[in-house]
C-alpha cells in the first residue's frame, strides 16, 4: 500500500471515527472525561491545589468554600486534591488489571480454542468454572487479606479472577476463526501454530475483546473502591476514592460532601468506560457502521 493510499485510509478512518462521535455523543463525553482523569493522574503534582496528606484540624470538616472548592475531610485534608491523587491510584490499578488479566486471557483463551480436544476440555470446565464458581471479589479479598494491602497485591488479587472472562471470549473467537480460510491457507504453506495464532487468528478477533477491555476497566476502578472501602486497597494515607468513601462514612449527616464527591468520581469513572465500551462497540462493528451510514 502506498503512501497516498495509507493518507487516505487514515483520513477515511478517522472522519468514520468523527462521525461515530458525532452519532454517539454519550461516548464523546465518556472519552472526554477519561481523558481529564489521566491528565490528573499524570500531573496530580501540578494539579492539585494543596498536599492531599495535609492535616489541618482547624478546618476539619468544613463546607466546599473558596479556600477549599469540595471542603475537607475530618482531619483537615483538602477533598479536591484527594480526589485528583485519588485518580491516580484508579487509573493505575484499573490499567494494570485489565493489561494483567487480558494478556493471561489472551494466552489461555487461545491455547484452549486453537488446539481443543483434551486442552479445551480441561481449561473450558475445570480451570474456568472453578475460578467462576467463587465471585472474583471474594477471592480478591482472601488474597489481599492473607498478603496485606499494597498496590501489587491488589492488582494481583483482582486479576485472579478478571482473566477468565478474556479467556471465555477469545477462546471462542478462536474456535471459529481457526477454521476459517486464511488460517488453512497458512497451515498449508507450514506457518507455525504461534505464527497462525499471533499473525493470522488474533488480529482477527481482536475487535471485541478491546470492547470487552474498556468495559473491564470500569469493573476494575469499581473493584478498585471496593477493595479501598473495605481497608484492603493502598495503605494510608495514600488518596483513594475507595478510602475517602470509607472515610466519610461516619459523617454521611453532618457533612454529606465527605462521601458525595468521592462517590461522584467513582460513578463517572465508571459510567465514562462503559459509554466508551459501548461506542466501541458500535465503531467497531461493521453492521452497525453500515446502518448508521459512517
Amino acid at each position: 500500500m502506498s503512501r497516498a493510499q495509507t493518507f487516505l485510509l487514515g483520513v477515511r478512518s478517522g472522519h468514520g471515527f468523527l462521525a461515530s462521535a458525532r452519532r454517539n455523543p454519550l461516548a464523546a463525553m465518556g472519552l472526554t472525561c477519561v481523558v481529564v482523569f489521566i491528565i490528573f493522574a499524570l500531573f496530580a503534582p501540578a494539579i492539585a491545589p494543596q498536599d492531599p496528606a495535609s492535616i489541618h484540624l482547624p478546618a476539619r470538616l468544613d463546607p466546599p468554600s473558596r479556600a477549599h472548592w469540595l471542603g475537607t475531610d475530618e482531619l483537615g485534608r483538602d477533598i479536591v486534591s484527594r480526589l485528583i491523587y485519588g485518580a491516580r491510584i484508579s487509573m493505575l490499578v484499573g490499567s494494570c488489571v485489565v493489561a494483567s488479566s487480558l494478556a493471561l486471557g489472551l494466552i489461555i483463551g487461545s491455547i484452549a480454542g486453537y488446539y481443543g480436544g483434551g486442552i479445551d476440555r480441561f481449561v473450558n470446565i475445570v480451570l474456568m468454572n472453578a475460578f467462576m464458581s467463587f465471585p472474583g471479589i471474594l477471592i480478591a479479598i482472601a488474597f489481599v487479606a492473607f498478603r496485606g494491602p499494597g498496590i501489587f497485591n491488589l492488582v494481583f488479587a483482582l486479576s485472579l479472577g478478571g482473566w477468565v472472562g478474556y479467556a471465555r471470549l477469545v477462546r471462542g473467537q478462536v474456535l471459529a476463526a481457526r477454521e476459517r480460510e486464511f488460517v488453512e491457507a497458512a497451515r498449508a504453506l507450514g506457518a507455525s501454530d504461534w505464527r497462525i495464532i499471533v499473525r493470522h487468528i488474533l488480529p482477527n478477533i481482536i475487535q471485541p475483546v478491546i470492547v470487552q477491555a474498556a468495559i473491564g476497566m470500569a469493573g476494575a476502578i469499581l473493584a478498585e473502591a471496593t477493595m479501598s472501602f473495605l481497608g484492603l486497597g493502598v495503605p494510608p494515607p495514600t488518596a483513594s476514592w475507595g478510602t475517602m468513601l470509607n472515610d466519610g462514612r461516619a459523617h454521611l449527616f453532618d457533612a454529606p460532601h465527605l462521601v458525595v464527591f468521592p462517590a461522584m468520581a467513582v460513578m463517572l469513572a465508571v459510567l465514562s468506560f462503559n459509554f466508551i465500551g459501548d461506542g466501541l462497540r458500535d465503531y467497531l462493528d461493521p453492521r452497525a457502521r453500515m446502518e448508521a451510514g459512517i
